[in-house]
């Protein structure tokens, strides 16, 4: 017990701790400075995300069966959340537009803004290679599947496919590919240029997501979405590691990979659920609430969890 309780505090010390300073300037700057995160943004999307996604990529430690377990673990445990928030959403009666911000709730984390900084922390390099074909897979899924989730009345096939390949992490991802399986040298110059720009990506992101979360803070929930918001917090909280564990063994995923993936399962509501939620109006002011409330609880929680699995 007292092992345990000590890897926590740690965990606490090394990890969150860091990870909470720039989260807590982004909220402050947001807060007296009305911080506008709209250039940020653009500079997260279009430039740091590809950097520490290229970065990772061309020196990653992972494998073809690696690949193959992630993305199987990807597809299966969306399929579990999915059908989890489906048979809440039945239960509860819920309204339609109250289901589908359910499902975004449940399905979709933040393992890009907030996942990457936590997994660099409390893994290392090592864990941030495992995780980079997981978040590249995950870009393409809430681009594809989460407009289908929000929005099934106006999914368009067309528009999806649009919203991935405009994506430069795509191209990124791409071009680290074939760079590494036709082994071309990049100079020295590019590869410390693009390791500068990686280096820059997690204090952004996480002022950004500060900001996002004063600004979310603001945003006053309706008495009659209340079912629907502890149902989201309860699929995000509790049920989504039960639905990653069970997807984990399913595809025998086991060391490193499985301590990643697990963690970043269990990560709070993804910011860009609620960017999907409002453009379709799947019940947006709830999906706000769960983002911030998810994202709160994930401080303490998060270090239990990693003390488990690590």
């Amino acid at each position: 017990m007292i092992p345990m309780v000590m890897t926590i505090y740690e965990t606490l010390l090394q990890v969150i701790l860091p990870l909470t300073i720039p989260v807590l300037v982004g909220a402050l700057l947001a807060r007296y400075r009305q911080l506008d995160t709209k250039p940020l943004l653009t500079l997260y999307l279009y430039f740091l995300s590809p950097a520490i996604l290229l970065d990772t990529l061309l020196t990653a430690e992972i494998t073809l069966d690696d690949v193959y377990k992630t993305l199987g673990f990807s597809l299966l445990n969306l399929i579990l959340l999915w059908a989890l928030a489906l048979g809440l959403g039945r239960l509860l009666k819920l309204p339609q537009q109250e289901q589908a911000g359910l499902t975004l709730v449940s399905t979709f984390t933040n393992s890009v803004n907030y996942g990457l900084p936590l997994v660099l922390l409390a893994f290392g390099q090592l864990g941030l290679d495992k995780v980079s074909v997981y978040v590249i897979g995950q870009m393409v899924i809430v681009n594809t599947i989460g407009i289908y989730f929000a929005a099934r009345s106006h999914f368009s096939v067309k528009q999806a496919v649009r919203s991935v390949f405009a994506l430069p992490a795509i191209y990124a991802a791409l071009f680290a590919f074939a760079v590494r399986s036709l082994d071309i040298p990049l100079p020295e110059g590019l590869v410390g240029g693009i390791s500068m720009a990686a280096a820059a990506y997690s204090p952004v992101v996480l002022v950004v997501l500060g900001a996002q979360m004063m600004n979310v803070s603001k945003v006053k929930l309706h008495p009659e979405m209340t079912r629907a918001f502890w149902a989201g917090m309860s699929a995000r909280l509790l049920l989504s590691p039960v639905a990653a564990l069970a997807a984990l063994y399913t595809m025998g995923i086991d060391g490193i990979l499985f301590s990643v993936l697990f963690i970043l399962s269990c990560m709070p509501v993804a910011v860009n659920s609620v960017i999907l939620a409002e453009r379709f109006e799947a019940s947006p002011t709830m999906v706000a609430k769960c983002i911030l409330w998810s994202t709160l609880i994930s401080f303490p929680l998060l270090p239990v969890l990693i003390s488990l699995v690590h």
